[in-house]
C-alpha cells in the first residue's frame, strides 16, 4: 500500500510542477483589447451579478472570481493558472527549499499519516518519530478525512511554535504523545551514497538549493572513493517533476565542459533565449548514467535532454513525461501571482520536448509488483488534456510507467546502470562519445 500511495502522489505532482522563470515586477502592460472583447467581459459581468444574486445558495464571491480566472488559464494549457495569495506563497516555499516544520517524508496508509522517514538532526528526529509510525491526530484533530496535503500543510508552521502528535507505533498497546516544537527544515534535493565503487546521486526536485547541494553530493563521494577506485557516477533523475529553470542549468553545467544546455522560444520569432555551459566538470570526466522514467518531467528533462545531445552521459530507464514547457511566474502584490506558459523549451540538438518527452539510450523497464499491476498506467504530457502540441509529437505521445521500489534490491534499472558503469554489462551507448555530440549548429 504504501508503494501504490507513494507512486500516486508523486504522480499528482507532474501536473502542477513546472519549469519557472521568477520575476520580481509585478508584470507588463498587455495590448488594448478590441470593441467584441470588451462586450464578451460585459457578458461576463452580467453573468457574475447573476450568480451572485440569484444562485439557490450565496455563493462566495472571491472564489467565484477565482474559479473564473482559473477557468480562463487551465483553458490555454494543464500548467497556467492564477496562484492566490497562499498558493504563491506555498509555491515561494516550494522553491526556496526550506520552511517551518517537523522534518519528516510521510505518504498516506489506511487514511492515517505514514512517517516513511524522520530526517536527521530535526525536531521530528530528536523527539523520537521512528519510521512506520502513524499518526492519528494532530494537536488534537482526527487525521482520518483529510487529504496528505492538508496534513502536511497542518504540520508546517511558524519556526518556534509547538505541535502535538498521536501517533500509533507496531508494539505499543497505547497511542503516543510527541509535543514537537518546529524549527527551519530544509528540502533535501539531493541525496546520494557510494555503491561500492559507483556514485549514487538522486534528485527528487529542482529548487533553490539543488546546484549547491549536488556539488556537496560530488565532494563527499570522491572524499569516500579514491579516484582511482571511483568507476563513475549513476544521477538518478526518476519521479523527478522538475523546478527552476536555472537550477536545471545549472546542474548540467556541473557535468559539461562547453556548449549549449537548454534554449527557450518564445511567442515572437526573436524570443529566444540561450543558456550555455561554463569549462569545468566536476566529476573530472568519470562515466556518468542518468536514470529517467515517465516520472522526470521539465527541469530533469533538460538536465537529461543536454547530458543525452553532449554525450556526456548515456540515459537508461524508459521515455520520459515529456512537459517542455515555460512557466513565468508573475507577482500580482498581495493577490498572489500568476502562472502562464510563456515559453517552450529545447535541448542543444534543437529538439523539442513537449509532447515527446526524452527517449533513453538503453530501454530498461522496471517491472511492477503485482498489486500495481491494474492500478498504474502510462501517463505522460501528451495525455493532459488541453495540452500544447510539441513538434515533433506523435500519436505514440510521451511518459511511461513512473515507479521506483523503495528497495534498491528491486531496482531493475539501478542495478543495470550501476552493472553499466563497473563493466558488468556493455552496450554501443556506452560509454558516449563527446566527440559525437549532436548539436543544433
Amino acid at each position: 500500500m504504501i508503494r501504490k500511495l507513494s507512486l500516486l502522489f508523486a504522480g499528482a505532482l507532474m501536473g502542477a510542477s513546472a519549469v519557472s522563470l521568477v520575476y520580481g515586477t509585478n508584470g507588463t502592460a498587455a495590448n488594448a483589447a478590441g470593441s467584441e472583447t470588451y462586450r464578451q467581459l460585459a457578458i461576463f459581468g452580467d453573468i457574475f451579478e447573476r450568480v451572485r444574486a440569484q444562485y439557490v445558495t450565496p455563493p462566495d464571491e472571491k472564489q467565484l472570481v477565482e474559479n473564473a480566472i482559473n477557468g480562463m488559464l487551465t483553458a490555454l494549457d494543464p500548467h497556467s493558472s492564477y496562484l492566490n495569495a497562499d498558493a504563491a506563497q506555498d509555491m515561494r516555499v516550494q522553491t526556496k527549499g526550506e520552511f517551518g516544520g517537523l522534518g519528516i517524508e510521510v505518504t498516506m496508509e489506511n487514511e492515517l499519516v505514514k512517517v516513511v522517514a524522520p530526517i536527521d538532526d530535526t525536531p521530528a528526529a530528536r523527539a523520537g518519530i521512528l519510521s512506520g509510525d502513524l499518526i492519528e491526530k494532530i494537536d488534537g484533530e482526527e487525521v482520518r478525512g483529510l487529504t496528505l496535503e492538508d496534513a502536511v500543510d497542518k504540520m508546517r508552521g511558524l519556526v518556534n511554535t509547538p505541535i502535538e502528535l498521536t501517533v500509533l507505533r507496531e508494539g505499543q498497546s497505547k497511542p503516543l504523545t510527541f509535543t514537537i516544537v518546529r524549527d527551519i527544515i530544509k528540502v533535501q534535493a539531493v541525496k546520494s551514497r557510494v555503491e561500492g565503487d559507483v556514485g549514487y546521486i538522486k534528485i527528487s526536485t529542482f529548487n533553490e538549493n539543488t546546484s549547491d547541494d549536488l556539488k556537496k553530493a560530488i565532494e563527499r563521494i570522491e572524499q569516500e572513493v579514491p579516484a582511482d577506485k571511483l568507476k563513475g557516477f549513476v544521477l538518478d533523475l526518476r519521479l523527478n517533476p522538475g523546478g527552476l529553470l536555472d537550477q536545471a542549468v545549472a546542474v548540467s553545467d556541473a557535468f559539461l565542459e562547453r556548449g549549449e544546455i537548454v534554449s527557450t522560444r518564445g511567442r515572437e520569432a526573436t524570443d529566444i533565449a540561450r543558456f550555455g555551459s561554463e569549462p569545468g566538470d566536476l566529476t573530472q570526466g568519470k562515466p556518468v548514467v542518468v536514470l529517467i522514467n515517465g516520472g522526470s518531467a521539465s527541469a530533469s528533462e533538460i538536465v537529461a535532454g543536454a547530458l543525452q545531445d553532449h554525450r556526456r552521459a548515456t540515459l537508461v530507464g524508459t521515455r520520459s513525461f515529456g512537459k517542455g514547457s515555460v512557466q513565468t511566474i508573475i507577482p500580482l502584490g498581495e493577490n498572489g501571482a500568476l502562472r502562464l506558459t510563456t515559453a517552450l523549451y529545447y535541448t542543444p540538438s534543437g529538439q523539442s520536448i513537449q509532447g515527446k518527452g526524452i527517449t533513453p539510450d538503453i530501454k530498461v523497464e522496471q517491472p511492477l509488483p503485482e498489486e500495481l499491476q491494474e492500478d498504474v498506467a502510462t501517463r505522460g504530457e501528451s495525455d493532459l488534456r488541453g495540452h500544447i502540441r510539441g513538434e515533433g509529437e506523435t500519436d505514440e505521445g510521451s511518459g511511461s510507467i513512473a515507479y521506483v521500489p523503495q528497495d534498491p534490491a528491486e531496482d531493475e534499472q539501478l542495478k543495470y546502470a550501476l552493472d553499466l558503469v563497473r563493466g558488468v554489462k556493455t552496450d554501443p551507448a556506452f560509454p558516449p562519445s563527446p566527440d559525437k555530440a549532436v548539436l543544433n549548429q
